[in-house]
């Protein structure tokens, strides 16, 4: 699981190092059914599919092979995730203006 988490981690953290242009945070969170809960929050509000649709939602076609350095990590997320999502500005769940967070879950 170890593995897993610290590739789908650095996926998200290098998407908001890269894309955003403010600062970004990570947080780890230990459910209390075996699961690792992983978040990060940057200043942006744009939410990327597949984390725009509902938690744990449809999976996207992967991209076709090609000799492109980047664009597969948030299909990593999926492919290897338990659970993955969302939340941006105007939801309940983030004051408005405050970017979004990304999220994905890991069973032990």
């Amino acid at each position: 699981m170890l593995d897993s988490v610290e590739l789908l981690a650095s996926e998200l953290v290098t998407n908001a190092y890269r894309h955003t242009g403010g600062p970004c945070s990570l947080r780890l969170t230990a459910l209390s059914d075996g699961r690792l809960r992983v978040g990060v929050w940057d200043s942006s509000s744009h939410v990327p599919s597949p984390f725009a649709e509902p938690p744990g939602g449809r999976r996207t076609a992967p991209a076709p092979p090609g000799d492109a350095e980047g664009g597969r990590g948030l299909q990593l997320v999926q492919a290897c995730a338990d659970s993955w999502g969302g939340w941006s500005l105007g939801d309940d769940v983030l004051p408005r203006g405050a970017g979004k967070l990304l999220w994905f879950e890991v069973r032990g």
